[in-house]
């Protein structure tokens, strides 16, 4: 068992073959056969900051059944602590959190990581859901939690840590993949991006965004397709996402640069 818990309980009963707690928080039971999804590597390590001992213990056996390592905290302290004694390739926040709630934590985590943060809400729509997603989280998922709706955003949010440069359509970069806006430059290829020669500490989702933009400028995108394109859904895509995520990246980009369609999405200016 590779699961760690500070101040919460210990190992699971029946390990991560055994039985799902009775109050177990899933709104579906796990993959049916024909549909379950891939296995993770082991060196994926994903730290789970959850209050709830129930839910901690159920998400924790799903992660660890489909091959993740999993660290647990049961307070947005000690999750901190936790993160920064050890490196984790990914982060599940509930936002009701005890000594420090997700959305400070999420804040804290932001100010010396660029790491995958999908928070966890029992409302999908709480003012806390856009309050964490403004303090830097690249996605969240509503409770009850969907198995398979889980393990899709963490499968997701991975890829887009470790993407490669998509493919660009119609304002094709120069050879050596640098593109200059004003006083914005954008490297394609080395996905470095600097304001008036500064580098910017971008998330992966604000990065992926970015060069979507600079793919097409002076071309309006409807939220949809950047859904679809930067998070790898829109079966049940929520635009908060979209707009929050240009909001982000506006303040750190300048506002000048992106422009909203209204009624229908955004488009970069030239």
């Amino acid at each position: 068992m590779q699961q760690h818990d500070r101040d919460a309980a210990g190992p699971y009963d029946g390990g991560p073959t055994g039985p799902a707690p009775a109050s177990a928080p899933f709104s579906a039971p796990f993959s049916a056969p024909g549909s379950t999804p891939a296995s993770a590597p082991d060196s994926v390590h994903v730290l789970l900051v959850e209050d709830d001992e129930a839910i901690r213990r159920s998400v924790g056996m799903v992660l660890e059944r489909y091959g993740y390592r999993v660290s647990v905290a049961s307070d947005g302290l000690t999750g901190l602590e936790m993160f920064r004694e050890e490196q984790h390739d990914l982060l599940l926040l509930d936002i009701m959190l005890p000594h420090l709630d997700g959305i400070g934590l999420c804040r804290r985590i932001r100010e010396t990581s660029q790491a995958p943060i999908l928070m966890m809400s029992a409302r999908g729509a709480s003012p806390d859901v856009v309050a964490g997603l403004e303090a830097g989280a690249d996605d969240y998922i509503v409770k009850p939690v969907d198995t398979t709706v889980l393990l899709a955003r963490i499968r997701t949010l991975l890829r887009r840590a470790t993407f490669t440069r998509p493919p660009t359509t119609g304002n094709r970069p120069a050879d050596d993949g640098l593109l200059a806006f004003r006083d914005l430059s954008v490297d394609t290829r080395g996905l470095e991006v600097r304001v008036d020669g500064r580098p910017l500490a971008l998330t992966p989702t604000e990065l992926r965004l970015l060069l979507e933009f600079v793919a097409a400028p002076g071309i309006a995108l409807q939220r949809q397709t950047l859904l679809r394109k930067v998070w790898d859904y829109g079966w049940d895509g929520d635009s908060r996402v979209v707009d929050l995520a240009v909001q982000r990246l506006r303040k750190k980009i300048g506002a000048g640069h992106i422009e909203t369609v209204r009624g229908f999405g955004y488009k970069f200016r030239r």
